[in-house]
């Protein structure tokens, strides 16, 4: 006995479980808020391509295998055909917009508020404190010139 006709049986008011277009809707929903969680622009294509079945099967009857292979036909052409779209467009910068950047920083002077130990230290840039690392030994109060930024870290040179 299929699961869900046991619960239609016990609970009449579950009988739309056992509709396919509602199983791949509701598949589809927590393949897109599993994306939230686990972002890669992948698990969208197939939370779509559940949504795409589901809409099919909410207009005819069709069979498991073909469900199936619609659910698979329509997210992995999805995901051949618009992910790389779709990453850029929201997740990727140009190297110019990266540059355009970095030329906020790079070439500035900036002000050791501590001696730097082992390499490293901290600057103030302004008005913010930014970790720095440097060739040179950079006593608190000198002056420093940012060379490249690595994340949250400048790499700097002292001034002479």
């Amino acid at each position: 006995m299929p699961v869900f006709s046991y619960f239609s049986k016990k609970h009449p008011k579950m009988d739309i479980l056992s509709n396919p277009a509602v199983i791949w809707f509701l598949i589809g929903l927590g393949l897109l808020l599993l994306e939230l969680i686990l972002p890669g622009l992948v698990i969208l294509f197939f939370g779509v391509g559940a949504w795409v079945t589901a809409l099919v099967c909410a207009f005819t009857d069709i069979n498991l295998n073909w469900q199936i292979l619609i659910f698979l036909v329509a997210s992995l052409l999805g995901l051949a055909l618009l992910r790389k779209y779709l990453k850029k467009r929201f997740f990727g910068r140009t190297s110019k917009e990266i540059e355009d950047q970095l030329e906020e920083f790079i070439g500035h002077k900036a002000e050791a508020i501590d001696d730097f130990h082992d390499g490293s230290g901290k600057v103030e840039f302004k008005g913010t404190q930014w970790s720095a690392r440097s060739p040179d030994a950079v006593a608190k109060g000198d002056w420093v010139i940012i060379r490249s930024k690595d994340g949250l870290t400048f790499n700097v040179e002292k001034t002479t």
